[in-house]
């Protein structure tokens, strides 16, 4: 293999520990503590999975953790409900609803419900809007960790040809306004490719930087990109793996054995992208529990 691994586990760790040292210092001296609530509606195992995974995360940082778990079929006047409870709960600094939420449930009236200085996942319209005029605010874990795994590892961004390949609010969206920004780490030429974008490899062949957010398993292959790339995979998908135990085996966006093979970095699935956005989540509620204790804390 040639490419060298964006190691997300391993530069989360720092993260972490270090929001643990600030937490340590700054809040149990002081008897604070932040506060994080977790909303699950349903019983989607990967969800279930991701969110007992940030829980367990907030434990070891300090983080007071709490996850609410509803069924499938309450209504959404009753999730809005609660989430006004929690805005108004001193306890708790910050929120999150995880997503996917059941059909009948509106998801963008549900972020919009959520008080914008506990939006943890950054997705409240005021966050988003500050996140486009490039003003301070919370930004989308996921995003904001893909960049924060970049610049721990040197990669220069300014004025280089970067392809996002999806277009959702989670990620393709704010990751496309995150990368263009004229700011120290980014400042890149950004091109936003979908579904309905006719040949995704001429774009991708020209970039210098390929992220790949579609969803779709190996969907990124070697003769898509150019030599000495770097390949950033978001995804995380579940196919059918009749050797493995499961049943099964999670890959991502990128067809890795091969990929790594002409990149000059990329992310592995899992251990990549995955652990940054949980780091990202801890960093969120790190600061929206410095500002409600009046703490000027810098992670």
């Amino acid at each position: 293999m040639k490419a060298k691994i964006l190691d997300g586990k391993s530069t989360a760790s720092l993260i972490r520990n270090r929001i643990k040292e600030l937490i340590d210092k700054e809040f149990k001296s002081r008897n604070f503590q932040p506060g994080l609530v977790a909303i699950l509606v349903g019983n989607n195992p990967a969800s279930k999975i991701y969110v007992n995974a940030k829980a367990k995360a907030c434990e070891e940082v300090g983080i007071y953790s709490k996850v609410i778990e509803l069924d499938e079929a309450i209504s959404q006047n009753d999730l809005i409900d609660i989430i006004k409870q929690l805005n108004i709960n001193p306890k708790f600094h910050g929120i999150l609803v995880q997503q996917p939420l059941p059909k009948h449930i509106n998801t963008e009236i549900v972020n919009q419900t959520i008080e914008p200085a506990k939006d943890v996942d950054g997705f409240h319209p005021v966050n988003m809007g500050k996140l486009l005029l490039d003003e301070v605010g919370l930004k989308p874990c996921t995003p904001l960790g893909i960049i924060e795994l970049l610049r721990h590892y040197h990669i220069d961004l300014n004025g280089k040809n970067v392809v996002v390949i999806g277009r959702s609010n989670i990620v393709g969206k704010p990751l496309a306004v995150m990368l263009m920004q004229k700011n120290k780490f980014t400042n890149a030429t950004v091109t936003v490719c979908h579904s309905s974008t006719k040949d995704i490899s001429f774009f991708t062949k020209n970039a210098d930087v390929v992220i790949s957010a579609i969803g779709k398993p190996e969907f990124l292959k070697a003769d898509m990109i150019k030599e000495d790339s770097v390949v950033i995979d978001v995804g995380i998908n579940r196919i059918d793996d009749l050797n493995s135990q499961k049943g099964y085996k999670i890959v991502g966006d990128v067809k890795f054995d091969e990929v790594s093979e002409k990149a000059s970095y990329i992310t592995p699935v899992p251990g990549g992208v995955g652990p940054m956005t949980i780091a990202m989540l801890l960093q969120n509620t790190l600061i929206t529990s410095s500002k409600f204790y009046g703490l000027e804390l810098y992670v």
